[in-house]
């Protein structure tokens, strides 16, 4: 018998459905990868899939979110949560004496110190929740890159951990209530609707900022500054009837407008503006399924680019 005889025979390799080869092995006996993926994960293209259990299994992880970013705000500081108390405080201090006394700016008959309080709880949390959520994507760049989870998570837990700072200033109003022998009324319990669409409106605002600041980085310069223009078109520091009437219609088209005059009446009983109301929840309502909706789509691409 001679060498050709015994000589070992390797058939022809030929690729099966998925690009690899047909018996699992290359000629030199190492399995072979495909050429083509098998499986391919990607984003839903619709509304539906946004994922409500996915979401609340990760609930703990959105609680541990939260606490983080407490506890690294006030991390080496002196004072501590101390100064969700002294900012509102000391900004009212300053716009009483600049607008209530200086510039007699009106408040429609309430004393001016917890009119403007009332306006700036509501604005201060909108803006720190804004400012937080819009750089918490970047900010968190490992986790993103490393596991995977609903990445709507780390947005809504910043919108989250400043509701913090803001039930500690809104104890203040209370206090505040009282010194000024303010009674309480039924028209106080539409302090928690109001609160529910402020929270709504940072997370809709909050969510689309921070997908676009992943491809754009121009928002995280811009966005304080349209934060600090938008104050001044909100009745903060001045009623509703300060503005002409012919432009009080652009106040209907802020929402957080339709939300501060709904504090200053639930706090000062007086007879709430419905129309107002039902117009701001609407566009917040329109705005929070936009951004949920751009977000899913923008998503998909977050560990790419950021």
């Amino acid at each position: 018998m001679t060498f050709a005889e015994n000589a070992p025979v390797f058939e022809e390799p030929t690729l099966n459905e998925y690009g690899s080869l047909s018996h699992g092995d290359s000629p030199s006996g190492h399995p072979e990868l495909p050429t083509r993926p098998v499986v391919v994960i990607k984003s839903g293209r619709s509304w539906a899939s946004i994922n409500l259990k996915e979401l609340w299994a990760h609930r703990d992880l959105f609680y541990f979110l939260i606490w983080r970013d407490v506890k690294v705000r006030y991390k080496q500081t002196v004072l501590g949560v101390v100064w969700a108390i002294l900012q509102p405080l000391l900004t009212m201090a300053i716009f009483t004496l600049l607008f209530g006394k200086l510039a007699r700016v009106p408040s429609d008959g309430m004393p001016y110190p917890i009119f403007v309080y009332a306006g700036l709880l509501p604005w201060n949390f909108f803006a720190a929740a804004v400012d937080n959520s819009s750089n918490s994507l970047v900010g968190n760049s490992a986790l993103i890159t490393k596991v995977y989870f609903p990445r709507l998570v780390i947005p809504s837990a910043a919108v989250g951990a400043s509701l913090v700072d803001f039930g500690i200033a809104f104890v203040i109003l209370l206090v505040m209530g009282v010194h000024y022998k303010m009674g309480l009324s039924v028209g106080m319990l539409m302090l928690i609707p109001l609160i529910v669409q402020m929270v709504l409106f940072a997370v809709g605002i909050g969510i689309q900022m921070s997908a676009l600041n992943v491809k754009y980085r121009d928002v995280r310069h811009a966005l304080p500054f349209l934060i600090n223009v938008w104050m001044f078109a909100t009745p903060v520091i001045y009623p509703v009837s300060f503005i002409p009437d012919r432009w009080r219609w652009i106040l209907v088209l802020n929402p957080l407008g339709g939300v501060i005059e709904g504090f200053r009446c639930a706090i000062f009983n007086r007879p709430f503006i419905w129309g107002h109301l039902a117009a701001s929840f609407a566009i917040v309502v329109a705005v929070l399924f936009y951004s949920l909706y751009s977000f899913r789509r923008m998503e998909k691409s977050f560990a790419d680019i950021i």
